[in-house]
């Protein structure tokens, strides 16, 4: 008997012997097919197949894709209660995560980036499971992993291998129950909390929408109203035309679709996004600009989230001096994800200088307002769209994507309030956010602590500690 576990880290409790995942359990790999088989949708002679994104912590059945029966040429290959589903191939960081099937609701198999793990009757299957959940084991198997570009693998070769310290079955029993009872506490607090949250965003959602439906301030019949500024707008905006086109003809913004919106408050008026500030693609990225003479950064989807731009991964692309002044970003930009799945199409933040000299990939639409228009106020403007669903609405949806169109977006409806209540809005607005924000931080912090509990149970059950 070793003295300490496989990785050497501690000694092995009395009675406990060290053994390897193949001394107690047999792994399947899942099934392999052509993509063109699969469907959405069950149909005759097709079974349930589960993929990577089915491996959470128990088995989530309500995304399920299906394919024929004739794939599953083994009885092995079907899902059975306490299996252990593991991601074969996956990210780094979710490689090797484990889900544990207490039950089949559907006939089903799993496809050929899972593997199931199946104990022998030397172990516990919830044992088992818990110890490939342990933060440490996790750590094993992902350092154990191949990696290509972007995806890591884990073989048969390298998961039979893992060492796992091993207590006689009744105690094996003992500590599964304890497990379950002090994390039956730990799931109550973090369901309580992950309510908390979703209160939080639905409060924010609906604080966006009474600020663009004129709820969230009262008015003020002295406010200059905003046809005046409209006016103004639309002047600077045939003057800005006229001095970069000398020689084309200028052409009226589109009026706003009214039909169907509600009703504006007294001094507001309906525009379309392109009156009021202009909207501009991204420089596409292609072979040819991945090196030259004007390296320049270039923000990318990836980099912009909703009221914030992420700097951890800025690429660098070549913009000759005519694209630089085209797509160089000035402080107080709006950019919006032009492609992004359907949920998350248009979402917006405001560029503050982050990075000097950056442009902008096609993946994101700018947004530059005209003068006159609080900045701010716009950007209020798409987070409520992006909440309320009106971006989803306008975005057309390709294999995998949907994207907001540039037309489509400059031609989208934008409630215009009196400037003066524009500044109100803006600062009622972020003293509301700053609250809910202050409280999501929190949250955050309690549900990664209750994470740090979760691992540390763990941690004590597989030291002999924790019964």
């Amino acid at each position: 008997m070793s003295e300490t576990n496989g990785n050497g880290k501690w000694p092995l409790p009395e009675g406990w012997v060290e053994v390897t995942l193949a001394d107690v359990a047999h792994v399947e790999r899942g099934i392999t097919f052509p993509a063109s088989v699969k469907s959405s949708e069950l149909f005759s002679g097709g079974i349930a197949c589960l993929r990577t994104t089915n491996v959470q912590e128990f088995v989530d059945w309500s995304d399920l894709i299906f394919v024929p029966e004739e794939y599953v040429r083994k009885e092995e290959k079907l899902t059975r209660s306490n299996d252990i589903l593991i991601s074969m191939a996956n990210s780094y960081e979710l490689v090797g995560k484990v889900s544990f099937v207490d039950h089949v609701p559907v006939p089903s198999t799993f496809g050929g980036f899972i593997a199931s793990i199946r104990s022998f009757e030397s172990i516990s299957p919830k044992f088992l499971f818990y110890f490939l959940r342990n933060k440490e084991t996790q750590s094993f198997l992902r350092r154990n992993s191949s990696q290509t570009v972007n995806i890591a693998n884990i073989s048969l070769h390298s998961l039979y291998p893992t060492p796992i310290p091993l207590p006689p079955l009744s105690q094996q029993h003992r500590i599964v129950a304890e497990i379950e009872k002090q994390f039956t506490r730990l799931d109550a607090a973090v369901a309580a909390l992950k309510r908390a949250k979703a209160n939080l965003a639905r409060y924010k959602a609906a604080v966006l929408k009474a600020a663009v439906e004129g709820r969230l301030v009262p008015q003020d019949p002295n406010d200059e109203p905003a046809a005046a500024l409209l006016a103004r707008v639309l002047t600077e905006r045939r003057a800005q035309w006229e001095a970069a086109n000398p020689k084309k003809p200028y052409v009226e913004p589109k009026r706003p679709d009214v039909n169907g919106l509600p009703e504006l408050p007294v001094g507001w008026v309906w525009a379309t996004v392109e009156t009021l500030g202009e909207v501009q693609l991204g420089r596409q990225r292609a072979p040819q600009h991945h090196d030259g003479p004007y390296m320049r950064p270039y923000l990318r989807v990836a980099n912009v989230f909703e009221d914030r731009i992420d700097t951890d991964n800025v690429l660098d692309m070549n913009f000759s001096p005519t694209e630089f002044e085209t797509y160089l970003l000035r402080y107080g930009d709006i950019l919006l994800n032009e492609g992004q799945s359907l949920e998350l199409v248009g979402r917006p933040a405001m560029f503050r200088d982050e990075i000097q000299g950056a442009c902008f990939q096609n993946t994101l639409v700018r947004f530059r307002v005209f003068d006159g228009l609080n900045r701010d106020y716009a950007l209020t403007v798409f987070r409520a769209y992006l909440h309320n669903g009106r971006f989803q609405k306008i975005a057309k949806w390709t294999t995998n994507i949907a994207h907001l169109g540039t037309t489509r977006f400059a031609e989208l409806e934008f409630a215009l309030p009196p400037i003066k209540e524009q500044n109100r809005i803006v600062e009622e607005l972020q003293r509301q956010l700053s609250i809910v924000a202050s409280s999501e931080q929190a949250i955050i912090l309690e549900l990664a602590r209750a994470e740090r509990l979760r691992q540390g149970v763990l941690g004590k059950a597989f030291r002999g500690k924790l019964v």
